[in-house]
């Protein structure tokens, strides 16, 4: 379970994120979405321990982040939009290296089966310089998944893939989901988001502007104006409707 109760993030003065409040349940999947400059990616880093919250808490897993960051890291997985490998590691010496670094017992056969399901299997003696930019992602995001973490953190998950890899992605996603992982993802793409997301919280200006359930938001706002989807509930609740194509 993610939570969090007013967190707050100042760079200077400056509110990066403002008074953020919200609850992530094993099993659902929340789609984090707003305008660029929004506090998405400054949430997820402040959720994941990369930089410190101002103000606020944040529990992973029942761990609270600020007094026991260690123990709430090792229950986390955060997968940023640019992938960091190691230059001179193979594939499989990457997930070895995640293997020991978490003390996963049965690190090698979990690591085979993670590259199997990302279509990596024919990769392991590859370097990253090898890969390219989707499977580069891939590899980074099974080093992440190999200690089956109870808490996930997406941040562009699918940069760089192409329509398979698409889909096999929010197969994966969902398939953490359906395992008990409490899942944020934060993305431009909102009609992804609307097929694999059990909610959605919308951010502007680093305040909440409007949370739910995607079934909740998705009525609520086709009852002001008819059939409706994320795209359109992202317009109105953000107020961004007269800049959209």
């Amino acid at each position: 379970m993610i939570e969090v109760e007013s967190l707050t993030k100042l760079y200077d003065e400056f509110p990066a994120v403002s008074d953020l409040s919200f609850t992530v349940r094993p099993g659902e999947v929340m789609g984090l979405v707003g305008p660029n400059g929004a506090g998405k990616t400054t949430t997820l880093r402040c959720l994941s321990g990369i930089i410190p919250a101002t103000r606020g808490t944040i529990r992973i897993a029942g761990e609270e982040l600020a007094k026991d960051p260690i123990a709430a890291k090792r229950q986390l997985a955060f997968f940023s939009d640019e992938p960091r490998l190691f230059d001179y590691l193979t594939v499989w010496q990457h997930l070895v290296f995640s293997g020991r670094i978490y003390q996963v017992a049965d690190y090698a056969p979990a690591g085979r089966r993670l590259l199997e399901e990302l279509e990596m299997a024919d990769k392991v003696d590859l370097l990253p310089g090898e890969l390219s930019r989707g499977m580069k992602q891939k590899l980074a995001i099974a080093c992440g998944l190999l200690h089956s973490p109870k808490v996930i953190f997406f941040d562009e998950p699918l940069t760089g893939l192409d329509p398979m890899g698409i889909r096999r992605m929010k197969a994966s996603i969902l398939k953490r989901a359906e395992e008990g992982a409490a899942v944020i993802i934060s993305s431009h793409l909102l009609h992804l988001l609307e097929e694999v997301c059990s909610h959605v919280l919308i951010l502007k200006n680093g305040r909440k502007v409007v949370d739910g359930t995607m079934a909740e938001m998705l009525r609520k706002f086709s009852e002001q104006s008819g059939d409706t989807n994320l795209e359109e509930v992202f317009f109105r609740a953000t107020g961004e409707a007269g800049h959209a194509p």
